[in-house]
Parts: C-alpha cells; structure tokens; sequence
C-alpha cells in the first residue's frame, strides 16, 4: 500500500499538471498514489491520465475544489491523503520531511503542510524567491541548485496545500464543507472543522519546499463570499481562527498549538467579530466584511 493519496484538482491546465505529476514522480522519496479530478478536461488533461495509467475523478464544468478534492479522495487507498495544487512543482524529499514529521506524532490528529516557495507572496507561511512565473520563464535546474538554502524553521498554522491529513481524520470531519464551493476560505473551514474535533497539531513543515507559480485559477471563477460564509457557520472571523487560533506564521515552539492567549488583543478581535455577525444580521446579509 503507498504511504500518501496526493489528490490534485486541475480545470483545463496541463501543462502545468504535467509537471506537477513529473516533479511528484522524480524528487518523491517513495512512491505514492496519484489521483486527479478532471475540471471540464476540454485540453486533453484525461488523455493524458490514460496514457500515464494516473487515475481521476471528472465532471463536465469546473465544481470547485471542494467537490473536486471529496470526489478523488472517494477513490484514495493509502492512510494519509495530501492535498497539492496542480500549479505546484514538488522539490526533492518533500515528501520524506513529511512523513518523517508524521512519524514523531502519536495521534492522527493533525493536519500538517509544506512551505511554498512563490515569486511574489505576502503569505507569511511561504517563502519569496522567482523562479519562473510560468511554464516557459520556469528556472527548474537552477530551482534544483538552489532550493535548499529556503529552509526555514517549521511555523504554525498550516490549512494550505500541500497538506496531509490522516484519512479517518478526514472522514471523521467529512472532508471540505461543499457549501463553500468554489473554495474561498475551505480550508479555513476544514481547520475549524479539526479544532473542534480536539486537534491542535496545525504545522508547516519548513524543509518539505514546492514551488508555487501562483497561476490564480481563482481569477476564472465565480467566487463564494468565503469570509461571510465563514463568519455566519462558526461565529467568528477567519482571520480571528488565523491569528489567535492558528497563529498562523509564528514559529512552532512545539507540536502542538498552546491555548490562546486570552490578551485585551483577542477580546477585541473577537468583540469585532461578533459585531460583524450581528450587523451581518440586521443588515440582511449585504454588509461587506
């Protein structure tokens, strides 16, 4: 049985998913299973899968990653299931940090991440260094040169892919919430979904690097109102989870999140979260958060 699932979502973006799939099949420490969902598929991305005997999940329109990712993992054998974006190239050993990481717990409750390497980023979790923006401007051997001087120590507060969870965990929790389709704020959601379930293990791994080309598929979608939707099911802000929760960013001290702190900072920030939700209320849905 392989040790990883890794589920990846892709609507018409080929190339791109070739070389994800080529990285995963080079730089792995050991072999994983590969299951894709096909987003509408109209560039030849199932041709492709056939003739690489890469299984996938399909539908006719773009559903969004929620469904996308519950849809694949449907199909998943292996205990863990991680989740990478189809515009993510996997740098050698990614996977052997992980799992490595994984080995040190004795739960399966966590939800642990890489750290990304992207050309431009305000995401305190990843790493700013260009490498290439596209297919055609990418840098990969001298990325493969180079990657190792991004190491960074391990940080707190990981939702984002590439991320691992336990598959009991992931069914227990029932997975991402489709009413978030598209995917705005799903993984925030997801990591609720974990917190209220007793984990506190939410970790970016610092030596598990992928490099990101940020190709925003999001920009050819109609968006969910992810922050509202958010604020409306567990009553408070996802930046609030984020920051006081999360602490998404900080350096991991330890495996597990300590409690938050309960400073003026967090009653403030949650008074503005209940504010939101209430004006939310009176307002009939139409103030903007």
């Amino acid at each position: 049985m392989n040790y990883l699932s890794i589920i990846i979502p892709t609507w018409n973006n080929l190339p791109y998913l070739r070389l994800c799939i080529q990285s995963i099949k080079k730089n792995s420490t050991i072999l994983h299973e590969i299951i894709v969902h096909v987003n509408e598929g109209n560039d030849g991305t199932r041709a492709y899968l056939k003739a690489h005997g890469i299984l996938f999940t399909e539908s006719d329109c773009n559903v969004g990653v929620c469904t996308a990712v519950n849809n694949a993992v449907a199909l998943s054998t292996s205990p863990y299931i991680c989740y990478l974006n189809d515009d993510m190239y996997c740098l050698p050993k990614w996977d052997y940090f992980l799992i490595e990481k994984i080995k040190s717990f004795n739960t399966q409750l966590f939800m642990i991440s890489g750290t990304m390497i992207e050309p431009q980023t305000r995401n305190p979790c990843a790493v700013e260094a260009a490498f290439g923006s596209s297919i055609e401007t990418f840098q990969e051997n001298e990325l493969l040169k180079k990657y190792q001087q991004f190491y960074i120590p391990d940080w707190y507060g990981s939702c984002w892919p590439p991320f691992i969870m336990h598959r009991d965990t992931w069914n227990n929790v029932g997975g991402f919430s489709v009413e978030f389709s598209p995917g705005m704020n799903s993984e925030n959601d997801l990591a609720m979904k974990l917190w209220n379930s007793g984990c506190r293990i939410f970790l970016g791994v610092g030596q598990s690097l992928v490099y990101h080309f940020q190709c925003k598929s999001t920009g050819r979608v109609i968006k969910n109102p992810g922050s509202k939707q958010f604020l409306q099911k567990w009553k408070i802000s996802s930046s609030f989870l984020d920051h006081h929760y999360l602490r998404r960013g900080q350096p991991a001290r330890s495996l597990a999140l300590p409690p938050p702190k309960r400073t003026p900072r967090f009653f403030y920030d949650l008074l503005r979260s209940k504010l939101k939700l209430a004006a939310r209320t009176i307002l009939g849905g139409n103030l903007p958060i």
